[in-house]
């Protein structure tokens, strides 16, 4: 746009230059007519001077003819005849000085004629610029307005933008919140959880093993066995949670026999890595460890799994594991208790 305004100034300046030489040309033209006529006055003015000094000298001239008395001399007819000559003379003088001057007059025309054609079609130039030059300036303000327009597009593109980018900033910071809520969430249901499931697991150990001891107590009844003085302590609790490690235990006291068994659980960054239980039988009143197959001993083995796979109960003289989603967990449990003699004592 700038190069077209610059464009338009050259133009402009070169045809002012054309009209200004072309002005100059006819004011030239028009002191050479002036010039030319003055000249054609004075000319006409000495000619007519110049006659009229012929003719005087004509009428004052004085001519001597010796008479031939012998002839018959005719006056009149040579002086007709030499003013004839003049006549003549003068004539042909007045007739080249008009063939000249008419000459010169038509090359004047001319000339002015071509030079007033010059400048009409110069002034048809000049007005055809004009008419340019305006319509030039009108697609220049067209322009100034669709940049004015552009920018303020852009202005409002760049300000739509921004408050996009500051939309998205906020979401995503609601949504890295929602995320950091969600794994504090999780991190307490797990612990909840492991809670849970160390409640589950010593009130399990404490059913089972109220269990074997009846079953065992019904086994001594049946064979005679004497009486044995059974007290019973239970400890359960102790959970110790951490941000990473939760881990439980939970023991189990009767006379001589005692049971315990623990259970952990670990996380990584919210999310569950591995979890494991156990359980542990103790040494006998009388010093021997009992182990499988023993009279009145029994060996249990439990399962514990992930919080979204639910365990059966314990079950006698069998091993099993599970796993669900991204962590396993696995436990045993081994029952050991002493046979005594004697009745059996409630």
């Amino acid at each position: 746009m700038e190069t077209l305004t610059q464009e338009t100034d050259f133009l402009k300046t070169l045809y002012m230059e054309d009209v200004d030489t072309a002005f100059l040309n006819k004011s030239d033209l028009e002191a050479n007519v002036d010039a030319l006529t003055q000249e054609i006055d004075f000319l006409k003015t000495l000619y007519m001077e110049e006659i009229q000094l012929l003719q005087s000298h004509i009428s004052e001239t004085s001519v001597i003819v010796k008479m031939d008395n012998s002839r018959d001399l005719n006056l009149d007819g040579i002086i007709a005849e030499v003013k004839a000559q003049y006549e003549e003379v003068a004539r042909r003088s007045r007739a080249d000085a008009e063939a000249w001057y008419q000459t010169k007059y038509e090359e004047m025309r001319v000339t002015a004629g071509q030079h007033c054609d010059n400048l009409r079609h110069t002034r048809d130039e000049i007005n055809e610029l004009t008419r340019l030059i305006h319509r030039l300036k009108a697609e220049i303000e067209h322009a100034k307005a669709q940049r004015v327009k552009l920018e303020e597009a852009v202005a409002e593109a760049e300000q739509q933008g921004e408050a996009a980018l500051n939309d998205a900033k906020c979401k995503l910071a609601d949504l890295e919140g929602a995320l950091q809520q969600a794994k504090q969430d999780m991190a307490r249901q797990l612990r909840e959880y492991q809670e849970l499931m160390n409640a589950k697991l010593g009130l399990d150990i404490e059913i089972t093993t109220y269990r074997r001891l009846l079953e065992g107590e019904e086994v001594r009844i049946c064979e005679g066995v004497g009486p044995v003085n059974i007290s019973v302590s239970s400890t359960r609790g102790g959970v110790v949670c951490g941000p990473e490690h939760l881990v439980a235990g939970s023991t189990l006291s009767r006379s001589g026999v005692t049971f315990s068994g623990g259970s952990s659980i670990r996380t990584t960054g919210g999310v569950l890595t591995s979890c494991s239980s156990s359980l542990g039988g103790a040494w006998g009143s009388h010093g021997d460890l009992l182990s499988a197959g023993t009279k009145g001993g029994s060996v249990l083995v439990g399962e514990a799994c992930a919080p979204s796979v639910p365990c059966p109960l314990p079950t006698e003289g069998s091993f099993s594991s599970c796993s669900g989603g991204r962590s396993t967990r696995s436990s045993r449990i081994r029952f050991s208790s002493t046979t005594t003699s004697g009745r059996t004592k409630y």
